[in-house]
């Protein structure tokens, strides 16, 4: 029990490096703004990672508050059916971005590009 514990309180000592960057670069989606789960994947160092980002987001939400809402799919597409494609384009409107018929995005408009830096020495 003390195991789980321990994991469960200092989980993140326990990410792959991969996931402490999907979580941070998620985290660091602005409110109007989207990104792919490809996107995604290539800024945190796996150009084919796009279903890990899926399983990582799927899993650790509302753990880390992540803004889930702000990931759609390649094609610019909510992927959700149902409920939750319902709620991703309500909380999507609410920050200004246009979900149009078939639930698609403008990626030109609202597309959020991350930089990618190796080396952070310098700061």
């Amino acid at each position: 029990m003390k195991k789980l514990e321990k994991f469960i309180k200092e989980g993140v000592q326990f990410m792959t490096e991969f996931t402490k960057s999907v979580i941070e670069i998620i985290t660091g989606i602005p409110a109007g703004k989207v990104m792919t789960y490809g996107g995604i994947a290539t800024a945190a160092g796996n150009s084919r990672g796009a279903r890990q980002v899926s399983r990582i987001l799927h899993s650790m939400s509302k753990t880390h508050n992540l803004p889930w809402h702000r990931i759609i799919n390649s094609k610019g597409e909510i992927s959700l059916t149902g409920e939750g494609l319902e709620l991703q384009t309500k909380l999507l409107e609410e920050e200004g971005v246009q979900v149009h018929k078939g639930n698609k995005v403008d990626l030109k408009k609202y597309r959020y590009e991350v930089m990618i830096c190796d080396d952070l020495d310098w700061i």
